[in-house]
């Protein structure tokens, strides 16, 4: 009895077995199956990598968070402008510079072949033209001479620093440094003859409120005249500095791999001629990042359209030589989410490989064998030509 049972249940055997006396093992048979093995292995481990992958959802929406400070991340090298006639100005939307900014810029400089000369040196971001003085001025009883320059009898020029600010104020020419004799122990005769002979890597972040504004790196003193922003670049024109740089890096917050956070990275503005103004119009998408772990990064993605075009020296409100990156927000915000994938969909992606590529080599081998086999009695046959 139990033996007619087990005999039933065996017929229920989708895979019978065939005689070894019956099986024939060919050299064909054997290349297709160590070829489909391969293959095999090899969809199997792409498959792994992708289940290791997080999938990434996108949604749009309107971006109603605040609060969030905007990060500007810059690594900048104007390969031909020594750091000391490098500024760095940032401004908000309605043209005025940026209050209660956080900053850590650098500057380092480099010969003209890009090499450092020496450590990089942290540089202050100054929100107004105002001269400051140190104890040591403070205390000088002596009145230095503007040469001209002061507004009254009591206003006093004991640095070289504050004769050029006399001058720039009056929107005077700048005498002989030579012959100033607040000039003679000063250093600045050194950084104008260097000017051109050095170049300049600037880089660090800044902390903005998030609204839309601009900044700029730019050879000459920046300073405000009558609400108009210039930059004085005396004893030199304008003309003689070239604004070639390169981006080597800019961001607005942290970078993300799946969005596009940095496209302006290896960037370089080439100026052909003196006097080139560069200007980028970059506009920024708020992105949020949510993590597997639930852990959500604030960031940002931008656009960007460039220009570039020659200034003249005569002309003030043709714009004046350097580069310049005007931004504003969309009113958009894109959500990346993080999930992780199905193992259930990862075993019926494995299972399909297996059988797809065994059933397919079984395909394969069975043609061949054939085919083979039908060109060989052809042969034996005399029938081959």
């Amino acid at each position: 009895m139990a033996s007619q049972i087990i005999g039933k249940f065996k017929q229920l055997d989708a895979y019978a077995k065939t005689l070894e006396d019956f099986r024939v093992k060919t050299a064909t048979g054997a290349i297709i199956t160590v070829t489909g093995a391969f293959v095999m292995i090899l969809l199997i481990v792409l498959e792994l990598h992708t289940y290791m992958s997080p999938n990434i959802s996108e949604e749009l929406f309107v971006d109603t968070s605040r609060g969030h400070k905007l990060r500007i991340n810059f690594d900048i090298v104007v390969p031909r402008i020594s750091c000391d006639y490098l500024v760095l100005d940032a401004m908000d939307s309605s043209g005025e510079q940026h209050l209660q900014m956080d900053h850590n810029v650098h500057k380092r400089r480099l010969d003209l072949d890009g090499v450092p000369i020496k450590e990089p040196i942290k540089e202050d971001i100054s929100l107004s033209s105002t001269v400051k003085q140190n104890s040591s001025e403070i205390a000088i009883v002596t009145c230095g001479s503007c040469y001209g320059a002061a507004f009254n009898d009591s206003q006093c020029c004991n640095t070289c620093e504050d004769v050029k600010e006399a001058y720039r104020l009056r929107r005077w020419a700048l005498p002989d440094l030579a012959t100033v004799e607040q000039c003679k122990d000063d250093d600045s005769l050194e950084r104008t003859n260097l000017a051109l002979k050095e170049g300049c890597q600037i880089y660090g972040y800044m902390e903005v409120n998030r609204v839309g504004g601009s900044f700029h790196i730019a050879p000459g003193k920046s300073f405000t005249i009558n609400h108009v922003h210039v930059h004085d670049v005396q004893p030199f024109s304008s003309s003689v500095f070239n604004t070639t740089h390169i981006i080597r890096h800019l961001s607005f917050g942290s970078d993300i791999e799946s969005a596009n956070t940095a496209p302006l990275d290896g960037i370089t503005g080439l100026a052909k001629e003196g006097a080139v103004m560069f200007q980028y119009y970059l506009k920024i998408v708020p992105t949020m990042y949510v993590k597997l772990d639930g852990t959500i990064l604030h960031t940002n993605q931008f656009s960007v359209t460039r220009h570039q075009k020659s200034v003249s020296n005569i002309n003030v409100e043709s714009g004046m030589p350097g580069a310049f990156f005007s931004y504003e927000l969309s009113p958009l915000m894109v959500k990346y989410t993080a999930k992780g994938r199905s193992i259930g969909h990862f075993a019926t992606n494995v299972c399909a490989i297996v059988g797809g590529v065994f059933t397919v080599a079984g395909i394969f081998d069975t043609l061949l064998y054939h085919s083979l086999n039908a060109f060989q009695n052809k042969v034996v046959l005399g029938k081959a030509g």
